[in-house]
C-alpha cells in the first residue's frame, strides 16, 4: 500500500511503497542501557554515605559531586547520540528506487540511493534467538553500483521486506524492458 507522504527530492511520478525503521525493540535496549548507567551513581553514593567515612569529607563530596555531574552529562549525551542514530536512520523504497538515510554521528548523513531495476539481490537475514522471536534482522541488498551492497538493519519483518522488495524489483525490471522494446 503506497504512503501519501513524500519527502525531499521525490521525482514526479514516484510513489512510496513503504518506510522502515530499526524494530522497536532497539529503542528499549537503548534506554535500559542508559537507564542502568544512570543508577550505577546513585548505588555507589550509597555505598559510599552508609559503609565509608569518607562522606563526612565536605571536600571530597564537591569533587564527588563535580565528577558525577560530568558523568551524567557524557551519559546524556551518549544517549542523545544513539537516540539520534536510531530515529533519524530511516530507508525509503518508492516505485523508482530505493532510498537510505544513515546518520553517521552528531552532525554527518549520508543518503544514498539506487534505481530498482539496477538491484541484483535481496537477501533477508535474521540472526539470534531474540530476533527470532520478535521478528526483526537485517535486509541485504546488492546492486550494481558503486556501492555494493544497501543494508537495511534490524528492522521489523525482514523476510517480509525482502520478499516484497524482490516482488518490486522484477515488477520495475519487467517494465523498463518493456519500454526498451517499445522504445526501438
Amino acid at each position: 500500500m503506497p504512503y501519501t507522504t513524500s519527502f525531499p527530492g521525490q521525482e514526479p511520478g514516484e510513489k512510496t511503497i513503504m518506510i522502515l525503521r530499526r524494530h522497536p525493540w532497539i529503542v528499549i535496549k537503548i534506554i535500559s542501557v542508559y537507564a542502568f548507567l544512570a543508577l550505577l551513581p546513585i548505588l555507589f553514593r550509597y555505598i559510599l554515605i552508609n559503609y565509608t567515612d569518607l562522606a563526612y569529607s565536605e571536600n571530597l563530596m564537591a569533587v564527588l559531586n563535580l565528577l558525577l555531574s560530568l558523568y551524567y552529562i557524557f551519559i546524556i549525551t551518549l544517549f542523545f547520540r544513539s537516540w539520534l542514530d536510531y530515529y533519524l536512520d530511516i530507508w525509503i523504497i518508492t516505485s523508482e528506487r530505493i532510498i537510505n538515510i544513515e546518520q553517521k554521528g552528531l552532525f554527518s548523513r549520508q543518503v544514498s540511493a539506487q534505481r530498482l531495476h539496477r538491484i541484483q539481490d535481496v537477501t533477508a537475514e535474521v540472526k539470534g534467538i531474540l530476533p527470532t522471536f520478535l521478528h526483526y534482522g537485517d535486509v541485504y541488498i546488492q546492486t550494481a553500483a558503486s556501492q555494493p551492497r544497501f543494508i537495511f538493519k534490524k528492522i521489523a519483518n525482514p523476510y517480509e521486506v525482502a520478499k516484497k522488495l524482490t516482488l518490486l524489483v522484477n515488477w520495475k525490471k519487467e517494465n523498463v524492458k518493456k519500454e526498451e522494446v517499445e522504445s526501438k
